[in-house]
């Protein structure tokens, strides 16, 4: 019988050999390997004094074989979901969930990592060192460590209870969205559409074996609809079907509805939290983030409300008027704003995406992106056609410095059946030492743009390369870290509510002519972005910013509020708090039948839980370190070099407002966001 895949050791996933059937065994095979191993060396460090390399460094090589082996398959699943995948994934997801726990209770291990802090081993130790020892400690007290035995147990069964669910909330979520879709024989009701969306509309048909366009509820199908189709019915029906997906509204009632998983989500994340000793939820979630309580948190959206609330309710008045002026439309209903603010944009700036796309073909974007990358920090890019894939989409770079390889990522920017919606970065492999090797990290980068159509390459729009930026920079983050330690290399051990620091900061180079001469060129002629066009796109770039930022509030107050205000509330409930929060911050009309919350993936299926408001706290370092380069010069050598070394290269070696005080030199300041968003109230 052939080896697993997953079981042996390699540079690089083997995504062609992995299969779902590799997934159970290997994971099985892995996790009892390393309970033994972990026994096996409590047993030995309580005959001897614990040392680095006695206890931390075997540790940490357990738990990377292991991420190996889960990394791909957890990314598989996100971007190649089928149902023998999934079903292999979520058998998986309890095993891991026990074995953590497990793990994170494990008194004779904590006793062994206490022994370490307390002895002499201690003093031998770097402060990269001493902080992950610290981080330890902390996180086994938050599993419950100290726990009596039936609340240990208790413990377990809510960590894998909430595995399972929040993986079911994703799954009916993806499921949703693709069960829905709208087939027109010809053009006639898509009037207002650009060619680029009617050649996505009929490329998805022809996927299908059928003529004219398909309609469905990808984001680069259903946003050019609802925000350009002339039809204002067919505009109602795509949007009344994207916010009903996984609910009991809609085409689709009750049949994906994630209302009864969020309630029992929030339930037992309420129960876990009392569990540990907390008084709620977003008390627990705080505890390894830069703020210190809800009540700050609060404080900071509210303070960001207060001033752009009064502008936003200003951009939509404005909107109202230019639509019963210029369009006739007396009575703004939701499926209208984003249809009826382009119109606005357009009138006012005499721009939208469709005149940029064509100076934002794929290849050239990516490679304008590694330009800017290589001045700003001085590494280069290659790409390796030799490196395993797991869809003839995906591509694999390699990052050099001096022509030595340090980091390595895959590229996988386009929307396709099986893969989940957004655009987010991952974790591959992570940069420490095994042994006298040296093991470098390797992200994963996944988008969801439009696709090429025919032999013309992908056309992205301004606020697709935005997105690459973003995610680039999460990937910066893991690639050009310089910490050997898994737990504090790259991303590893940094606060949630700064970890968007570096990649809100690379979108900056989207709308800087030094920036766009390398992004931009035109797909037929090459030429530059012209300066008119240049003008135009900086000119609307705070065009309704205010209301895009009372639109994050929204979300983030909902976030918290929900998790420090409810202890298990019911679908209406939730409903209720989200309608009070609109109520206060929200300036748009609203649908009575949308549930936004039935789709809000981060906080139900990600990592944001209690910690939605990372993206605005982040997003105040991020336009302060932004404020240095304005100074200084955009690509500044010397400023790049400090942002490198004090912020990317240091992962969470140490405090994040601690990084950030180093590059800045003195606290984050509010002001530049609010001057960068054009929010001048308050």
């Amino acid at each position: 019988m052939s080896r697993n895949p997953l079981l042996e050791t390699h540079e690089l996933p083997p995504f062609e050999a992995i299969r779902p059937e590799h997934v159970v065994p290997a994971i099985d095979e892995l996790l009892a390997e390393n309970r033994q191993a972990i026994e096996a060396l409590v047993e030995r460090a309580e005959r001897e004094p614990p040392s680095w390399q006695s206890l931390a460094a075997p540790l940490e090589s357990l738990n990377d074989r292991l991420s190996r082996a889960w990394s791909p398959v957890s990314h598989l699943n996100g971007t190649m979901n089928n149902p023998e995948l999934r079903e292999a994934y979520q058998a998986c997801l309890g095993k891991l969930s026990d074995y953590s726990t497990w793990l994170g209770q494990h008194e004779g291990l904590f006793r062994v990592w206490q022994a370490l802090k307390e002895g002499a081993a201690w003093e031998a130790l770097d402060a990269a060192q001493r902080r992950t020892v610290d981080n330890t400690l902390r996180d086994f007290r938050l599993a419950g460590v100290d726990l009596p035995a039936e609340k240990k147990r208790r413990y377990g069964e809510i960590k894998a209870r909430l595995s399972e669910l929040s993986n079911t909330f994703s799954n009916q979520l993806l499921d949703a969205t693709q069960a829905w879709h709208l087939e027109l024989a010809d053009e006639s009701r898509l009037a207002g559409l650009p060619e680029s969306a009617l050649a996505t509309l009929r490329a998805n048909a022809e996927a299908k074996g059928e003529t004219g366009y398909r309609i469905t509820l990808d984001f680069p199908s259903f946003f050019p609809v609802v925000t350009y189709a002339d039809d204002r019915e067919l505009r109602r029906e795509v949007y009344t079907a994207f916010v009903t997906r996984a609910s009991d509204q809609g085409p689709h009632a009750d049949q994906y509805d994630n209302a009864p998983l969020m309630e029992e989500i929030l339930a037992l994340r309420h129960e876990l939290a009392r569990l540990l000793g907390f008084a709620t939820y977003a008390d627990y979630s705080l505890e390894t983030k830069m703020a210190e309580s809800p009540a700050e948190v609060q404080r900071f959206l509210e303070d960001l409300a207060t001033r752009a609330v009064p502008q936003a309710r200003q951009e939509f008045a404005e909107l109202e008027a230019f639509a019963a002026q210029q369009l006739g439309m007396n009575h703004l209903e939701p499926w209208d704003i984003g249809y009826v603010s382009e119109k606005l944009r357009e009138a006012r700036h005499a721009i939208n995406e469709e005149q940029l796309r064509p100076y934002f073909p794929a290849p050239r974007v990516v490679d304008g992106l590694f330009q800017v990358v290589e001045r700003l920090f001085g590494i280069t890019f290659r790409e390796d056609e030799q490196a395993p894939r797991y869809h003839p989409d995906v591509r694999f770079f390699r990052i050099l410095e001096n022509g030595e390889a340090i980091a390595g990522f895959y590229l996988d920017l386009y929307a396709r059946e099986g893969k989940r919606g957004g655009a987010w970065m991952d974790e591959c492999r992570v940069r420490r030492h095994e042994g006298d090797a040296l093991q470098l990290p390797v992200a994963y980068l996944t988008c969801n743009f439009t696709r090429p159509v025919g032999s013309r390459p992908a056309l992205l729009t301004h606020d697709e390369v935005v997105t690459l930026f973003h995610e680039f920079g999460h990937g910066l983050h893991h690639m050009l870290t310089r910490q050997t330690i898994a737990d504090i290399s790259g991303i590893n051990g940094v606060a949630w509510d700064a970890v968007e620091l570096p990649s809100q900061f690379m979108e900056n180079y989207c709308w800087e002519r030094e920036g766009l001469d390398l992004i931009a060129g035109h797909v037929d002629s090459g030429e530059p972005l012209p300066g008119e066009l240049l003008e135009k796109l900086q000119a609307a770039r705070n065009f309704q910013s205010a209301m895009g930022m009372v639109r994050q509030l929204e979300f983030s107050l909902f976030d918290l509020r929900l998790h420090h205000e409810l202890e298990a509330p019911s679908a209406s409930e939730l409903q209720a708090l989200l309608d009070a929060v609109r109520d206060a911050v929200s300036v748009v009309p609203r649908a009575s039948f949308n549930r936004f919350q039935n789709g809000f993936g981060h906080i139900f299926a990600g990592g944001y839980a209690a910690g939605y408001y990372s993206y605005k706290w982040a997003e105040v370092l991020s336009a302060d370190a932004w404020s240095a380069f304005e100074e200084a010069g955009i690509f500044d050598p010397e400023t790049g070099g400090r942002f490198r070394s004090e912020i990317l290269e240091q992962g969470g070696a140490r405090d994040a407002a601690e990084l950030f005080q180093a590059f800045r030199g003195r606290a984050p300041s509010v002001e530049p966001l609010l001057r960068h968003s054009g929010i001048t109230a308050g």
